[in-house]
């Protein structure tokens, strides 16, 4: 099977309670084409809480600035683990805005987390954890 993860929050399709869905990174509502290059696989919490935003508030700055583009940004550039794999950081502006809407750290984010990881699937290979704890 293939490894399938929302291309937001890297929560794996396989141990979701519904299949994921496109999420339009520039809105239908703002010029934004139904092509592929304009779709990212997203989990219903991602899709549903990213809506129609391009931009956030970055809670450190309190700037307006763009939500992560699975396109344009790197992962790893703009998120990690924390130590203990349970939540996401926001590394940039642009994580730090996109981990406040998209709620990346929710409860039940966190403990689908933790269960994950007792079982060795969490966090995805190759996501950058925090080296300080937290």
């Amino acid at each position: 099977m293939a490894k399938v993860e929302c291309e937001y929050c890297h929560a794996s399709e396989r141990w979701q309670y519904m299949a994921f869905t496109m999420d339009h990174l520039v809105p239908l509502s703002y010029g934004g084409s139904g092509g592929i290059e304009n779709l990212a696989l997203a989990c219903f919490p991602c899709n549903r809480r990213k809506s129609d935003r391009r931009e956030a508030i970055d809670p450190v700055t309190g700037a307006i600035g763009p939500l992560f583009h699975p396109r344009r940004d790197s992962w790893a550039e703009h998120f990690l683990w924390s130590h203990d794999g349970l939540s996401i950081i926001g590394r940039t502006a642009i994580g730090r805005a996109t981990v406040e809407v998209l709620e990346f750290n929710r409860e039940r984010a966190r403990l689908l987390r933790a269960a994950d990881l007792e079982v060795g699937r969490h966090p995805p290979v190759g996501d950058p954890r925090e080296l300080a704890s937290r």
